[in-house]
């Protein structure tokens, strides 16, 4: 019986090992699933903060980086991120060599939105005059006047508005550069007289040049930003637009909000 009963020992000792080597190998079938999970490629430009700047390392971060993190985390896919001029990220889409866009745009644009399918809109914005933190003679987009020089970014809204105060003569000339941080530049190196920005970048590029410049005026233009996809894709855009709406009902857009903007 002694002989017997350690037999059955054994066997049932054996017969432990194999489940266990089984289980782990369910465990790497789980991982094989989550490298299968579909990766998109999303373009931004990067100089656009809190939404869309680098770390120390040159790594792309934000708030559009992790709100769209933790959409592509609920839904069940990756995301990979590219850094490109802000003219290029419509193109980028409508050709195929990206999947969405993520950087802070304008979803309320006409324009745009015959070129790409927007999402859901994630963050409401306004435009601003920035001026040197020493200008005391400006106070506002009025105060713009026919020898001066206004930055903004190509492609944005700011540009638009700044063209068309070019246009009509208020300006001496509309400076349209390709980055935000170049722009903010040309203001604090008194080669531009201001620059028309969103507010939340202009907030952000004051808290990061010490105070150097400063918002003037009134707010115009209220915006609504949005996530873009290749128009017709609407398997991704449900995906983004489920995953935002989880997003806002669990707390996690509230969270990032007061990480990125407070």
């Amino acid at each position: 019986m002694n002989k017997l009963l350690k037999k059955v020992l054994v066997l049932t000792l054996m017969v432990a090992m194999v489940l266990t080597v089984a289980a782990c190998g369910g465990d790497d079938g789980g991982s094989d699933v989550d490298a299968e999970a579909p990766t998109y490629k999303a373009v931004t430009e990067a100089t656009f903060p809190p939404f869309d700047t680098v770390d120390e390392d040159g790594n792309i971060i934000g708030f559009d980086m992790d709100l769209m993190n933790a959409i592509a985390e609920d839904q069940g896919f990756k995301v990979e991120y590219v850094d490109m001029e802000f003219d290029s990220l419509i193109p980028a889409v409508e050709n195929g060599d990206a999947d969405m866009i993520t950087a802070g745009m304008n979803a309320m644009d006409p324009a745009r939105q015959a070129k790409v399918d927007f999402s859901t809109t994630y963050y409401d914005s306004a435009l601003v005059v920035v001026v040197s933190a020493e200008n005391d003679t400006i106070t506002g987009i009025d105060d713009l006047t026919s020898d001066m020089k206004v930055t903004a970014q190509i492609g944005t809204t700011g540009a638009d508005k700044t063209e068309e105060i070019a246009g009509n003569g208020q300006i001496a000339e509309a400076v349209i550069l390709n980055q935000y941080s170049d722009c903010i530049m040309q203001v604090i190196n008194g080669d531009a007289a201001a620059c028309i920005v969103d507010k939340p970048v202009a907030e952000a590029y004051i808290k990061n040049q010490g105070g150097k410049i400063k918002i003037v005026g009134d707010e115009m233009g209220a915006e609504s930003y949005g996530f873009a996809v290749q128009k017709g894709n609407t398997e991704l855009l449900d995906k983004i637009n489920a995953g935002l709406q989880n997003m806002i009902d669990n707390g996690t857009y509230d969270e990032l909000v007061e990480k990125w903007f407070n």
